[in-house]
């Protein structure tokens, strides 16, 4: 296990305290299997394998960093992000792709937990902001969010090329006709 930050245990139900630390390579396995929970019924849509998570995030080369919370050595969630830059702002921020906590051990107030260490490492780092998505049928999702103050703003509206979409924007190779 990597060296973690201890959060304060005082508030914590049962013993052991909330461990959060960076994720690490080893760490592909139960990010992976966490990533195919949060699918749930549409786990068949799920693409990527935990090699592909140590390869692109979890290893040298990263395209994505992440944060595990661990409740006596035993995985309980997960952050997915990776750094952003707003043009408009002028500064850097972060992007959340994936939070997820284990069922068994949610009312703990680990996904807080989660998003708040990403946001002091953030500016830690200079950042200013977070941004997310959520699904627009995870109303509790939202919910949450909104408790912790990261709101919608109706001016933004995520779009985006998938699969045979994306490649018929790569079809001319961004030649013009």
């Amino acid at each position: 296990m990597a060296k973690g930050i201890r959060m304060a245990a005082n508030s914590l139900p049962g013993p052991d305290p909330i461990i959060i630390r960076p994720a690490v390579p080893d760490d592909a396995e139960a990010v992976h299997a966490a990533i195919v929970k949060m699918a749930g019924g549409a786990a068949d849509r799920i693409g990527s394998a935990p090699e592909d998570l140590r390869r692109h995030g979890l290893g040298p080369h990263k395209a994505f960093s992440g944060l595990i919370a661990e409740i006596g050595g035993e995985f309980a969630g997960m952050c997915l992000y990776f750094p952003s830059f707003s043009t408009w702002r002028g500064t850097s921020g972060v992007y959340v792709q994936d939070l997820f906590v284990e069922p068994r051990f949610r009312g703990r107030n680990i996904g807080e937990r989660l998003i708040r260490r990403l946001a002091s490492l953030t500016r830690e780092q200079g950042g200013t902001y977070l941004r997310l998505a959520v699904d627009v049928d995870n109303v509790s999702a939202q919910a949450f969010y909104e408790r912790l103050g990261i709101v919608r703003y109706p001016a933004d509206r995520i779009h985006a090329a998938y699969d045979d979409a994306f490649q018929a924007l790569c079809e001319r190779g961004g030649e013009l006709p």
